[in-house]
């Protein structure tokens, strides 16, 4: 199953972007969708998840309040509203979908079984 991402770019300091994740041409019934981000140097970290269909969501500490995610069933797609964006939140951003999980399980991204080829994200000061 293949996910893609779109929506990533330049943007500064306290702007916003949208990112999206579909599967294209395929239904897809994966319990949990979710964003993982990966800056140069640095290992992969959690930063959003939702149920597909109960539409419970977790978030990153470091994104509360900024972020949040969303889905459109319809649409078979996932999104990630960014605002306030920080230098810091600069990181390739890959859509993940994964089966049934725990809450504490969520910011695994072992329990993920497809991703993205992921959407650069570059916040300038």
């Amino acid at each position: 199953v293949q996910l893609v991402e779109s929506g990533g770019g330049l943007v500064q300091a306290g702007d916003s972007l949208r990112l999206s994740c579909a599967a294209p041409g395929r239904s897809f019934s994966s319990s949990w969708w979710g964003w993982f981000r990966q800056a140069p140097g640095k290992e992969r970290e959690f930063v959003a998840a939702i149920h597909w269909t109960g539409g419970r969501t977790g978030y990153a500490d470091s994104v509360k309040g900024r972020f949040t995610i969303s889905r459109d069933n319809a649409k078979n797609t996932v999104y990630l509203q960014m605002n306030s964006l920080k230098p810091e939140d600069t990181a390739v951003y890959y859509c993940a979908a994964g089966g049934i999980m725990r809450d504490y399980e969520l910011e695994l991204g072992n329990n993920y079984d497809y991703w993205g080829q992921g959407t650069q994200v570059a916040v300038s000061s």
